[in-house]
């Protein structure tokens, strides 16, 4: 069988993910120019096999009389993927693994990866039914922090997460999309963005609908000054623009601000731009209202970045954690007194969450159930905004998030 370049990209996504620790986005971003419709496809495989890694790595084990080396490992589950995940044909899915792995270098072992999936194309799908796979696709430490609701989770994060919109003006949905209780407007999952009436013309942009809380519960006014710090890559500046508010977006890295300045300019939205790193940053006049945003582990977004439990580890969430405190005593300093702070974190690890907030001269404000009327589960008895992938499991589910609002004494 002829080569295929889907499953070529989707194995070069997968090394430099899980032996080169890059992130798939930056892997998606350096592969070279390709069809849309491959480079998609390949991207959908290489994440099935993120997301489902522990699970397909069961099914493979007890088939192998030792490990294979990590490249033909790869081979082997983007094989494994096919047959039990996406529902290939047999032959389909066992030849275009075999052409895979004559086509990267491993001709030696053709035969094994023959061998081998066509025991997972006839029992593979037996033993998938007798393995625990929210558990085995979660490493051991995120799981034991998620506490009770972990298996929700986990059982979240195996699926594909749908294509949530943020819209600038009132009305409709455009076709296709669901009005959700919070605002947000829902697609399918796979659904391309740029097919969706209204994108091209900077009505909608994308954004998770949790993503989208921390920024309605701020509650800019018209005219309001507000400070967005960490600002890229812009769907919550646009919320405050859209809002009437006089923003300044902050964001020290210059490829993902000018990213922000082309989502703006789409949407014909204004915000004022700065180029600066939040901790150096002087306001030259102090903020109504400031959104952080904080950089974290962005274990709340796995649905959508699987490749996240493959690259961080527990020591990420201390140093994200020591950061996220600079960043909060920096964003305290830029407030008006009287003047309201948001904190939000796309995280689901506790340490990043409320245990973040001593910050001197800030007053915790909690949040009232009646502040969020789609979602009034997601605040806390405490008054912290708190979502996780389970939620809304009958409508798709969404993002974890964790924010919280503070006022300047």
């Amino acid at each position: 069988m002829a080569g295929d370049p889907t499953r070529e990209a989707a194995f070069t996504l997968l090394t430099a993910v899980l032996e080169h620790r890059r992130t798939l986005e930056d892997a998606l971003n350096a592969l070279p120019s390709m069809e849309p419709r491959d480079r998609s496809a390949a991207h959908r495989l290489a994440a099935a096999v993120l997301r489902r890694s522990g699970t397909i790595d069961a099914v493979l084990e007890p088939l192998m009389r030792k490990a294979p080396p990590d490249p033909v490992r790869q081979v082997l589950r983007i094989g494994t993927a096919g047959l039990l995940l996406l529902d290939l044909p047999p032959h389909a899915a066992v030849g275009t693994a075999v052409a895979l792995a004559r086509t990267v270098g491993l001709t030696p072992f053709a035969g094994l990866v023959n061998a081998v999936l066509r025991k997972v194309a006839a029992d593979g799908k037996d033993v998938l039914e007798t393995l625990d796979s929210p558990r085995l696709d979660t490493p051991s430490w995120l799981w034991a922090s998620w506490g009770t609701n972990a298996r929700e989770i986990a059982e979240a994060h195996q699926h594909e997460a749908p294509l949530d919109l943020t819209i600038g003006v009132t009305g409709e949905p455009p076709d296709g999309g669901v009005r959700l209780p919070t605002g947000s407007i829902r697609y399918p999952a796979g659904t391309h963005v740029a097919n969706v009436p209204g994108f091209a013309e900077g009505r909608l942009w994308v954004q998770d609908a949790a993503a989208a809380l921390p920024a309605s519960l701020l509650a800019p006014r018209p005219g309001e000054r507000v400070a967005d710090l960490c600002a890229a890559p812009g769907g919550k500046t646009a919320q405050l623009a859209a809002a009437g508010a006089h923003v300044t977006a902050v964001e020290r890295d210059e490829t993902r601000l000018t990213r922000l300045a082309e989502n703006l300019a789409r949407c014909g939205l204004n915000a004022e731009l700065v180029r600066a790193d939040v901790l150096d940053w002087t306001p030259p006049a102090l903020f109504d209202a400031v959104l952080l945003d904080a950089p974290c582990s962005a274990t709340g977004t796995i649905r959508r970045h699987p490749d996240v439990p493959h690259l961080k580890r527990p020591r990420d969430i201390k140093l994200s954690c020591e950061a996220q405190s600079r960043l909060l005593a920096a964003a305290a300093r830029m407030l008006t007194p009287g003047g309201r702070l948001i904190y939000a974190v796309c995280s689901l690890q506790p340490e990043e969450a409320a245990a973040r907030l001593s910050v001197p001269g800030l007053v915790l404000q909690p949040f009232q159930s009646g502040e969020l009327p789609g979602l009034p589960e997601a605040i806390t008895a405490n008054g912290f905004l708190r979502t996780h992938p389970g939620m809304w499991r009958e409508r798709g589910g969404m993002d974890g998030f964790f924010a919280a609002r503070m006022v300047r004494a």
